[in-house]
């Protein structure tokens, strides 16, 4: 997992639950929160005030991704909170199922049974939060709200959490169709949620198509830039079919007389994530602008991450690639200005036939 985005590991709303999110560019930002919905912790029937689990999850993006926190002020207050509370939510999920916090290091010494437990549990959680059960955690009675004040699928949700449990499961992909299922489950869901967030109709099959292309850029810009680290917590995200083609042993891609093959690799991933980021600026059109706004910025930040790891060649992990804070700023500008622009930029930009496809679609 990483510490920059929602899940794999992260980055990565509407009107109440009777009235439809559908919005057409243009109708404007979604209404705000009801005061009166409240989570409640279990069993006392006392309000637990929205406001609180707003604080909560705004310190927890402000820890975790200084990147996505930078993004979200970009938002009208509706959308910012509710993007505010699914992050907290990832990464609260992210964290109980690595046995980490705030994205930090991969438990040591971990068990599958410990890793498979976890995410039991956070699968458990998670299905209360869907039901609108409280559960008196922070993370998850925010989702609730999500939940709730959005029409949100609950298999998004859970596909995030399936994501997890592949993780737990110690699972590896064969091949770049296994890989991308892994970036949709930890990633692209988490976009499609994201859209929901913004006020995209769940029915928009074409919006949420660009809004999981966006995830999808920012998980395979993950995994570029965190070969080391995953490789040090006994993960490879590289697909296997991958590692015999440049001729790597499984499981020693990261020693040294492999580095430039890996660059190859690495090359290969910011390739496919540039591709789905270009893809996914063609979702911005049925976006207000403060959302396209901050879209857009995120992109190209995150961006930014997998241009740097193939810029850097076989010299991109040794030291972890970060964007400083004037790149951040140069993209929040940049990206105001083409969210200005963006049904003449983006209304037009064709979604490739050979980019992967989510399932069900």
């Amino acid at each position: 997992m990483t510490s920059n985005a929602p899940r794999r590991p992260g980055d990565g709303s509407a009107s109440p639950s009777d009235g439809p999110l559908a919005r057409r560019p243009g109708d404007g930002a979604p209404p705000a929160p009801s005061d009166g919905l409240l989570a409640r912790r279990p069993g006392d029937g006392a309000p637990h005030d929205r406001s609180a689990l707003v604080r909560h999850a705004r310190d927890s993006i402000a820890r975790g991704s200084k990147s996505f926190a930078a993004a979200s002020k970009l938002f009208d207050p509706a959308t910012r909170e509710r993007a505010w509370l699914l992050y907290a939510w990832c990464r609260a999920g992210d964290d109980a199922a690595d046995g980490q916090e705030g994205g930090g290091a991969l438990a040591a010494d971990d068990s599958p049974e410990q890793a498979r437990a976890r995410v039991a549990e956070i699968a458990r959680l998670t299905d209360l939060a869907l039901a609108g059960v409280p559960t008196g955690l922070p993370a998850y009675d925010g989702l609730a709200v999500v939940v709730a004040e959005t029409r949100m699928p609950p298999e998004w949700p859970r596909e995030l959490v399936a994501g997890f449990a592949m993780d737990a499961d110690g699972w590896r992909p064969r091949g770049e169709n296994d890989l991308m299922l892994y970036c949709y489950r930890v990633a692209g869901a988490v976009g499609l949620m994201m859209a929901a967030v913004m006020g995209v109709d769940p029915a928009d099959r074409a919006v949420l198509d660009r809004a999981c292309d966006l995830g999808l850029a920012f998980q395979l810009a993950n995994i570029a830039r965190d070969l080391a680290e995953d490789d040090a917590g006994g993960r490879c995200y590289l697909p296997l079919e991958w590692l015999v083609e440049i001729d790597v042993p499984p499981g020693e891609q990261m020693k040294p007389p492999y580095r430039a093959r890996l660059a190859m690799l690495g090359r290969r991933l910011a390739d496919r994530a540039e591709a789905y980021e270009a893809s996914a600026r063609g979702g911005t059109p049925a976006l207000t602008f403060r959302s396209a706004w901050a879209v857009l910025a995120a992109a190209g930040i995150y961006g930014d991450i997998a241009r740097a790891v193939r810029d850097r060649g076989a010299a991109a992990w040794d030291a972890r690639v970060v964007t400083s804070r004037g790149a951040k700023l140069g993209w929040i500008a940049r990206a105001g200005a083409q969210a200005a622009r963006r049904r003449t930029l983006y209304a037009d930009v064709p979604r490739p036939g050979d980019l992967w496809t989510r399932p069900g679609r």
